[in-house]
């Protein structure tokens, strides 16, 4: 790609996947900030509810929140993505958010954050185009040209954070044995924890389906990078690509991660594609034709604000003056009655006015009927009738002259508009060079990440033992800590051997209630599913860290400790009252086929293996001293 720098950069195309990448990234966020804010006391408080160590973190939350909506519709870009990366960045290493509740995708979330930050992502779909156009009220609509971006907005980010994730994992994929077995993504879901509330088995009990699954996978993260941006592989990659990662977000519980990959593929969809989706969604003829006073600000910046927003084309506005005398409907009315009012006409020649036309213009954009018809309530509709008659009777009009429609530069403070558009004008050969240099270094970091986690790790190669190779060992150390806490690029060993190989146990918590019965609590069920909300990043926490292939007593007490003070305070339950049960249960986690291993591993009997008890805001747990060994 780097040989082709000069002439992708200067190949324009719609933004529209770039605005479509920016709300998906947007919404992603926003989940995760909804799901941090709900279980805020079970990953920062040290006791849940009884030790609150960091009492501002729901106000950071919701500061995080609407920074995340920011970005989402577009308004101030600069700074929102600015802010969302730091906020990014804060909570994954100063909280305990990283340490114990991995989400499996915080790094990939900052790393695509950093490429928003020169991504053109306001460019389509944004309140911040909004915002220009209402710098300059009196010219029309019509005369701003649909977005384009550079090509290179689409094709980096694809390369770096899917190409080079992609490639890293198919590595580590290969010293997997259930990955070369072509049950990679068999073996997860077969594990109780692992899976969503669906059950699989149709899939999980074709062995050869399985296996093409599997193989396809190895295939698909080896290729993608070298075969995303042809434009003959372009559509094959898209389809699997998703099909992939749909997959993950409907059958395991980490659907956060599947969500924010998914996100990513809005970059990868044929700007044909597009464009007959946008034929198809929009109206083949406007429903609805509104006149408006064009000497009005206020009506011009109204008529821009409602074009905006009607993202269907069902609107068409005109301004009185020049066009109200081509339709009939609008005859029996003076040029002077016309400027008082908003005046509609629909398809069948039925006028509208004030309160009405907005109300049918609402209707008529489809995606805001219900506000539409709320407006048309009697007591609602009159009070909206005194308060337009109070702005539309009090309103400044302008005479406008040819000067008017002189729009002044917008000054855009983005850094596509600084680096990508701005120098690359200027100085095209100078900035193509360090764009170059850029992408290098970049490619440089992730091989770098590569090479450590996915060859000398893997291979467990005695770095030591030489100086020279000492020093470089730790000097790859240094940067991977700078690369990756900056830029997400960390190694993607997800689901591998070294996690599944003698996971043969799992454990789960009842307890008994006021009535003498004993209840599961709300986290692990009779099956061994971890139950929804308790997935994404509190999964983890469970699967990944308290229970293992060799648990440490230390870490499950602690955790216990974490889930009995969180949800028995959820459930209302008085700790000093409530005794808490351990459950554990054999599994099984092969690296071949077996028909049914899923419902297998659901019909295992649980077996109590300890207790928790609280006695003033102190947690005693009794567990045998090696679980192991069960």
């Amino acid at each position: 790609m780097l040989p082709k720098l000069p002439a992708l950069l200067a190949k324009q195309v719609p933004a529209t996947g770039i605005g479509l990448f920016r709300i998906a990234y947007g919404l992603v966020t926003l989940q995760e900030i909804i799901f941090l804010f709900y279980f805020n006391h079970l990953i920062f408080d040290p006791i849940p509810f009884i030790d609150v160590e960091f009492p501002t973190i729901p106000l950071f939350l919701c500061l995080w929140g609407l920074v995340a909506c920011a970005v989402t519709v577009g308004y101030r870009y600069q700074a929102a993505l600015l802010s969302n990366y730091l906020f990014w960045l804060v909570f994954v290493n100063f909280t305990p958010m990283q340490r114990d509740f991995d989400g499996g995708f915080d790094l990939f979330m900052i790393g695509a954050n950093f490429f928003l930050l020169f991504m053109p992502g306001e460019r389509a779909f944004s309140l911040d185009n909004l915002r220009r156009k209402l710098s300059t009220p009196f010219v029309p609509y019509q005369h701003y040209a649909p977005a384009t971006v550079s090509v290179l907005a689409y094709y980096v980010p694809v390369m770096i954070c899917l190409g080079f994730l992609y490639f890293d994992s198919a590595i580590h994929k290969l010293f997997a044995e259930h990955w070369r077995n072509g049950l990679g993504s068999w073996l997860p879901s077969t594990q109780p924890y692992y899976v969503s509330a669906l059950d699989m088995s149709w899939l999980l009990n074709n062995e050869w389906l399985e296996k093409t699954i599997g193989y396809t996978i190895l295939v698909f993260q080896f290729t993608f990078i070298f075969g995303f941006h042809q434009r003959r592989l372009r559509p094959v990659y898209l389809l699997v690509g998703m099909a992939i990662h749909l997959g993950i977000t409907l059958s395991l519980n980490i659907y956060p991660f599947g969500l924010g990959m998914l996100a990513f593929y809005t970059l990868l969809v044929p700007f044909s594609v597009w464009r007959t989706v946008g034929r198809w969604l929009c109206a083949a003829q406007p429903a609805l034709t509104v006149f408006y006073d064009k000497q009005c600000p206020l009506c011009n910046r109204t008529v821009l604000t409602l074009n905006h927003l009607d993202i269907f084309k069902c609107i068409d506005f005109k301004n009185a003056q020049d066009h109200a005398a081509n339709y009939p409907a609008l005859a029996s009315l003076s040029p002077q009655t016309l400027l008082t009012d908003l005046f509609a006409v629909d398809g069948q020649g039925r006028l509208y006015s004030g309160v009405d036309t907005y109300s049918q213009i609402l209707v008529k954009m489809r995606w805001l009927a219900p506000m539409g018809l709320i407006l048309r309530l009697p007591g609602i509709h009159l009070l909206a009738t005194r308060q337009y008659r109070a702005i539309a009777d009090t309103r400044a009009r302008v005479e406008c002259t040819s000067t008017c429609l002189v729009s002044p530069p917008f000054t855009e403070t983005t850094a596509y508009q600084r680096y990508f558009v701005s120098l690359a004008n200027t100085k095209p050969k100078a900035f193509t060079r360090k764009l170059g240099k850029i992408l290098t270094a970049i490619v440089l970091l992730q091989l770098n990440s590569t090479f450590h986690y996915g060859i000398v790790y893997r291979l467990d190669i005695d770095t030591t033992q030489n100086p020279v190779t000492n020093i470089m060992a730790k000097g790859s150390n240094a940067v991977l800590e700078l690369s990756q806490t900056f830029l997400g690029i960390a190694p993607h060993a997800l689901y591998l051997h070294d996690h599944f190989s003698g996971y043969d146990r799992i454990v789960a918590i009842t307890y008994t209630d006021a009535q003498g019965q004993e209840q599961w609590l709300p986290f692990v069920n009779e099956q061994g599913r971890l139950l929804a909300p308790n997935w994404g990043r509190v999964h983890s926490m469970w699967a990944n860290i308290a229970v293992t292939p060799t648990i440490n007593n230390v870490r499950l007490e602690k955790f216990i400790m974490k889930v009995t003070a969180f949800w028995g305070h959820q459930l209302g339950l008085n700790l000093n009252n409530t005794v808490f049960h351990i459950q554990l249960k054999k599994i099984n986690a092969p690296n071949h086929w077996v028909y049914d291993q899923l419902h297998q591993n659901f019909a295992a009997p649980w077996v109590p293996i300890g207790s928790a008890k609280w006695t003033n805001n102190v947690i005693a747990v009794d567990l045998p001293n090696n679980i192991n060994s069960l």
